[in-house]
């Protein structure tokens, strides 16, 4: 029984020793390894280090690039930039050059216009400067078909009777346009009918200012002007001399009508030169001119009738007030 435990131990001890000869083996693999690490770590570093001074190295040369690259792209810019700039001045003078082009084209076609109205206002300049220099002369002598024009102010005394605005009164527009015309610019204007009456109401015992509109507005109202007329101018004569007489302006009526139907012709001649007359040099204070419209003679086929009373009486006041006595033709 003893000799077989001594086997027992003996195998237990050889098999221990086996084991621990494995481990002793292995820790000394594990110590062999150890010793050669640091080598290759330092060797890693050494690696690591080159590398790193070959990438900063190559990263400078990429900034240096960039930088290079940068410069590039800002003087191209600024090249961009200025070419932008010349063609810009280009095309504005280019469109400068257009415009005046433009511009010369439509004046020669106007100047080529003109060239052709001025040949025919040539052709027909010699009887119109005729026409002119005949009316110029007329005007240096302040005589217009016997009328003087020396007047500042004119007054018209218009007879509104029912036969001057059925038959005359389309003449009587015009020869007020016509009147108007041969007085350029006075200083005013007024209309009374043979009684009186003022044209403009509002104008009551004033001027009319003298304006191209004042003389349309005047030619306007007359159209539709309606007022009670006895076929005297007396009445009319008499209200403008008392009221508009000033010895400090020069003044003209016309008196506009077909006949003197009522009245005496010695008893107005008298009454006029009474109150028409300067105090200080006994002349006339306003100037009296008359126009006769032959509406009797054409209505009644050559019969005169009061008529001839109007221009007797109208005759006789134009050469005592300093003025002209106009009849007018049969149309």
């Amino acid at each position: 029984m003893r000799r077989r435990r001594r086997e027992n131990e003996t195998t237990s001890l050889s098999f221990l020793d086996c084991i621990c000869c494995g481990f002793g083996g292995i820790i000394l693999l594990l110590v062999i390894t150890k010793m050669f690490e640091p080598v290759r770590l330092s060797e890693n570093i050494e690696q690591s280090q080159d590398s790193l001074a070959l990438i900063e190295t190559q990263l400078e040369d990429v900034i240096s690039e960039v930088q290079s690259l940068q410069a590039e792209s800002e003087e191209l810019s600024n090249i961009i930039t200025s070419q932008e700039d010349e063609v810009e001045r280009v095309n504005i003078r280019f469109a400068q050059i257009s415009s005046t082009f433009s511009d010369n084209q439509v004046t020669a076609r106007i100047l080529s216009e003109t060239a052709g109205q001025l040949a025919q206002a040539k052709q027909s300049l010699s009887n119109e400067m005729q026409d002119l220099l005949e009316r110029q002369e007329l005007m240096d002598n302040k005589v217009i078909g016997g009328i003087p024009v020396d007047s500042e102010y004119i007054i018209f005394i218009i007879d509104t009777s029912g036969s001057m605005r059925r038959y005359a009164w389309d003449r009587v527009e015009r020869q007020i346009r016509e009147t108007l015309e041969i007085y350029p610019q006075i200083q005013g204007i007024q209309v009374l009918n043979d009684m009186g009456d003022y044209l403009f109401r509002s104008y009551r015992n004033e001027w009319i200012p003298d304006t191209p509109g004042g003389r349309e507005s005047i030619i306007n109202a007359l159209r539709n002007w309606n007022s009670f007329s006895n076929s005297s101018p007396q009445e009319g004569i008499l209200a403008a001399v008392n009221t508009f007489n000033d010895n400090e302006k020069n003044i003209s009526i016309f008196v506009y009508s077909d006949d003197f139907a009522t009245g005496s012709i010695n008893s107005v001649v008298q009454e006029v030169a009474r109150r028409n007359v300067s105090s200080q040099d006994a002349t006339p204070l306003v100037r009296i001119h008359a126009v006769a419209f032959p509406v009797y003679y054409e209505v009644t086929g050559g019969e005169l009738l009061t008529a001839a009373r109007f221009a007797i009486l109208m005759r006789e006041l134009c050469q005592r007030n300093g003025g002209t006595f106009v009849a007018l033709p049969v149309i």
